[in-house]
């Protein structure tokens, strides 16, 4: 079973999820947060957004260390920005996942930060690893979104603000 294609039809439901998501942001919560550990609302949209460029990035190295390259976010300050910041990181996804790249889905790929290992594992349970890491992040803004009052769409099924 050749996995591209259903990456590739994963990529895009999701992507249909997320741009609902992101686009209820309002301009002036940017800086929100619900808890002090908790990422402001711009660090989590932003994450959200960039999380297909991860199937790039899996795909072309055999690593991401942190150590070596320290997390440089853009920086977004409305939601326009940010849906077309979104729809480049979805771009930047959907480029390697062509059927070429098939035989690259079993090669190894690993996360780190030095010498500690977070995740060692064949690039194509890292690339279903980034598509549930935007699942988990688009809930807590849902949770972000819901403390502020502000309706949630639907995910899988219509919401609660949706009958």
């Amino acid at each position: 079973m050749e996995l591209i294609p259903l990456f590739l039809r994963e990529m895009e439901q999701e992507a249909q999820t997320t741009r609902k998501m992101l686009e209820r942001i309002p301009d002036d919560k940017y800086d929100w947060q619900p808890h002090p550990k908790s990422m402001t609302i711009r660090q989590l949209a932003t994450h959200i957004a960039e999380l297909p460029t991860w199937v790039t990035m899996v795909l072309t190295t055999d690593e991401l260390d942190f150590a070596s390259n320290p997390y440089q976010p853009t920086e977004i300050n409305t939601t326009a920005d940010l849906m077309n910041y979104a729809e480049s990181c979805l771009a930047n996804g959907r480029l390697q996942l062509v059927p070429e790249n098939e035989s690259l889905l079993t090669k190894p790929w690993t996360l780190r930060d030095g010498e500690t290992i977070y995740m060692h594992s064949p690039k194509h349970e890292m690339i279903r690893t980034t598509f549930c890491q935007v699942v988990h992040h688009r809930a807590q803004l849902g949770v972000y979104l819901r403390l502020l009052d502000i309706p949630i769409p639907g995910s899988y099924g219509p919401s609660a603000d949706e009958h």
